[in-house]
This record gives structure tokens, sequence and C-alpha cells, in this order.
């Protein structure tokens, strides 16, 4: 079996900034393998077409570059927002606005958005809405541990339910 749409695809991967030499983010050795449905959308295009044909127990080794991952940094989307945004019940909750934290913020028009606390000031608080991953190229190398036809069910939900061993 190959890796092509609506294959459930289980695969081990180390995760790297830039190259093979860089700071690793992100590994699945030693734990389960990742699954994803092959061609719904859910991963990146380029790591999706880095892996079509491959088969069980083939290895990958490739890198993604910034514009096509999670997209270059953009300054723009650093903003200034008033510390009064912050206040729950007429004052801002201890240990929020530290230079660092991951923030859910919604908008006027109900959209959420994640923002990265850049710094603090006096009435304002710079917040980033870059990607934390935007302006790096992702190293991605692992083998392909396992294929199978995914369920009509999986399909339907846009993620495994089960382990390529557990379901046939």
């Amino acid at each position: 079996m190959v890796v092509e749409k609506n294959k459930a695809v289980f695969v081990h991967y180390t995760l790297q900034e830039n190259n093979a030499e860089g700071e690793v983010i992100e590994s699945t050795h030693g734990d389960s393998p990742f699954g994803f449905i092959y061609g719904i959308g859910q991963m990146l295009p380029d790591f999706e077409a880095n892996l079509k044909g491959l088969k069980e127990g083939d290895t990958f080794a490739f890198t993604i570059k910034a514009a096509d991952a999670y997209g270059e940094r953009d300054e723009s989307a650093i903003v200034d927002i008033p510390k009064h945004v912050f206040e729950v019940n007429g004052s801002i909750p201890p240990g929020l606005l530290e230079v660092g934290n991951v923030i859910p913020l919604i908008d006027q028009e109900g959209n959420h958005y994640d923002g990265i606390v850049h710094s603090v000031g006096l009435e304002s608080v710079k917040v980033d809405f870059n990607h934390p991953m935007a302006g790096i190229d992702l190293y991605f190398s692992g083998h392909i541990e396992g294929i199978r036809d995914a369920n009509p069910e999986e399909i339907e939900h846009g993620h495994v339910h089960y382990g390529f061993e557990e379901y046939e």
C-alpha cells in the first residue's frame, strides 16, 4: 500500500529548525506514531507532497521553506492592544501578561486568535499574532510506520480514530 488520498498514514518523524543540524522542535520517536489522513487538507501541502507514493518502511528527509509552511514573519502582525482589554471583573488576572504567554483572543466579529505576549507597557500590550513557527524553515526526517485505508467515519471527521494495527 502506498501513501495516497484517503489513506490513514502513520509516521515517526523528527522536526528540526532549518536543517538536519537545527534545533529539534518536535519528535514522535519514543511515542506512538503520528497518524493523519492523507489528501484531505489536514497537513501542510508540502509535507504531504513529500510523502506521496511512499510505502510502509520507507524513510524520508526534506525541508519545507518558511513561506510554504507557516509563512514569513510579518512585523505588522505585532499589534498594541490597550491593557484594559485583558481585564476580568476590573483587574488583569495575575500572571496573564507575562512575555511569551499565549493568550486566546476574540475580535469584534467573533474570530478566535492566539497571540503571544511580546512586551508589556504601562497602557498597552504588544501581542504577536504570527504563528510561533513563522519565518522558520522546517526540516522533517523519519519513516512511514504504517498505511491503511481510512474508514468513512474518519474521513468525515477529518482525523484518524485508530492506529494502523488496531483497525482492519
